[in-house]
């Protein structure tokens, strides 16, 4: 009889790190933190290898004793007074650590949705909150998001089997099934991130490197909502906490050293890239030798992988940020874009000259004259290229009022470089309009300078004709080898 009765009564909720097992149910209220097992074994979700701040144990105690039953409805904040709410908050940030299993959608529905009101009840309490948030309050934030954020997954990037003529951003990418509470979580941490309430001093010790390098490697997740999220949540972490900034900027160059010279495979190249030319657009000048290195070492070999048409856009504003603020740098970016320039992708080399024109009109006459005899070899390669949109490109640079007086300025030069590639052009190509913005280049290059035209005319004549001569004397000796039996037969 007796234990029948004592069986009747509410149980107590285990000690930290217990895990509720016996019905195949998570609890709801519970203080252990909840891993849903997803088909095949795997454990899903939890801290993964992030380890929490000290002093923040798994199960929320307030002078010594449980706050709450696993059983007991929690309240609305409106309905608690102000002297409870940061206790209320606890429990709140606590049942979230349940983490359940979304790839069966018929599983722990009910859980699933408590959790999920719960959530926007944080959200709502973060946005409204109009006192300093207590380091209990940034402890139970930091805890509850690296729960369910800090999972371990098998990512499956976007290859770089960037082919020409295949449009990579055409492929389906994964949505994380679990995003109805991740979404939730994200937007709780932005909030606290970005709330005035939150005093930076105190909360990086809960925000800290572990956390941050946790954080980055979610960059890499498939879902483009969740990096989105993390592009927005990085951004104001680095605004805020100052003296994390050097070691988010190190974090994101050994991402990229890692995609560019061993993997290339990374999802979140573009994100980062977009966060980095918001801090390059605020360096202060002059530049640093940091940020000149970061340059040179890190930006310019991101030309390289196959994969760059994924993130061009972004690395592109990136590379101009840094000529705009300092245009001495200008020779080395466009030597560096010479040497990552494509021999055989055509759609890779419409970008880089696309790019090679956003650089040069924030060139100046200095640095165009260091780098100007092996740019304008490139260039003249490009408009002689059978593909038409690469000889375009390449004479669309004619359209620019700043580069075609950079040109001008030294014609000299520049022209008998490009004159031969001119004329074959003119002569020869197979695209109507590639012929007709040849035409319109050389209009300039002879009203600007019609005598010196004429010279350079002669000159490709002469050679055309030397050349011709040349080719007439190997075959005539080809032949008179022939004849004399000098090669044998099938030779």
């Amino acid at each position: 009889m007796i234990k029948q009765i004592l069986g009747r009564l509410p149980k107590k909720t285990g000690k930290a790190g217990d895990a509720a097992v016996g019905n195949g149910t998570e609890p709801s209220n519970s203080y252990s933190v909840a891993r849903s097992v997803e088909p095949g074994g795997n454990k899903r979700a939890g801290n993964g290898e992030y380890q929490p701040p000290a002093g923040s144990g798994s199960s929320p105690v307030m002078n010594g004793t449980v706050v709450y039953h696993s059983n007991e409805p929690l309240p609305a904040f409106k309905d608690v007074p102000v002297s409870e709410k940061q206790n209320l908050f606890v429990r709140k940030a606590t049942l979230c650590c349940a983490v359940y299993d979304f790839a069966d959608p018929t599983k722990n529905l009910k859980e699933k949705e408590m959790k999920r009101q719960t959530l926007m009840e944080l959200v709502d309490y973060v946005t409204s909150a109009n006192g300093k948030f207590s380091e209990v309050i940034m402890l139970e934030i930091s805890k509850m998001v690296a729960i369910n954020l800090f999972r371990s997954s098998n990512p499956t990037p976007r290859e770089n089997k960037a082919i020409e003529g295949v449009d990579m951003e055409e492929e389906e990418p994964l949505m994380d099934p679990a995003w109805s509470h991740l979404q939730i979580v994200y937007e709780v941490f932005l909030r606290f991130v970005a709330s005035q309430e939150t005093d930076a001093k105190l909360a990086k010790r809960y925000i800290d490197h572990s956390f941050i390098l946790k954080l980055l490697d979610l960059f890499d997740s498939e879902d483009p909502r969740e990096r989105d999220y993390l592009k927005t949540i990085l951004h104001r972490i680095y605004g805020k906490f100052m003296v994390h900034r050097p070691f988010i900027r190190k974090a994101i160059n050994n991402i990229f050293y890692r995609f560019v010279f061993e993997t290339e495979k990374h999802n979140g190249v573009a994100e980062l890239l977009e966060i980095l030319g918001s801090i390059i657009n605020g360096f202060a000048l002059p530049l640093k030798e940091e940020h000149k290195l970061f340059l040179l070492r890190v930006l310019v070999p991101l030309h390289k992988p196959k994969s760059v048409a994924m993130y061009h856009q972004q690395l592109s504003y990136c590379i101009t940020q840094f000529v705009e603020k300092d245009c001495k740098l200008a020779d080395t970016v466009i030597r560096g874009l010479l040497k990552y320039w494509p021999i055989t992708n055509s759609s890779k080399e419409v970008m880089f000259l696309g790019e090679l024109e956003e650089v040069l009109e924030a060139t100046q006459l200095a640095e165009f004259q260091r780098c100007m005899v092996p740019l304008f070899r490139q260039i003249a390669h490009s408009m002689n290229s059978s593909h038409f949109q690469v000889a375009e490109r390449a004479l669309f640079l004619w359209n620019n009022d700043h580069i075609e007086n950079l040109i001008k300025q030294n014609y000299k030069v520049i022209l008998p470089i490009i004159f031969p590639a001119l004329e074959r052009n003119a002569r020869g190509h197979w695209n109507q309009a590639v012929r007709s913005l040849t035409l319109n280049v050389r209009k300039i290059f002879s009203d600007h300078d019609s005598a010196f035209f004429g010279e350079c005319m002669q000159k490709f004549d002469d050679d055309e004709l030397r050349q011709e001569e040349s080719s007439s004397k190997r075959e005539a000796l080809w032949k008179r080898l022939e004849e004399m039996g000098g090669i044998p037969n099938g030779g």
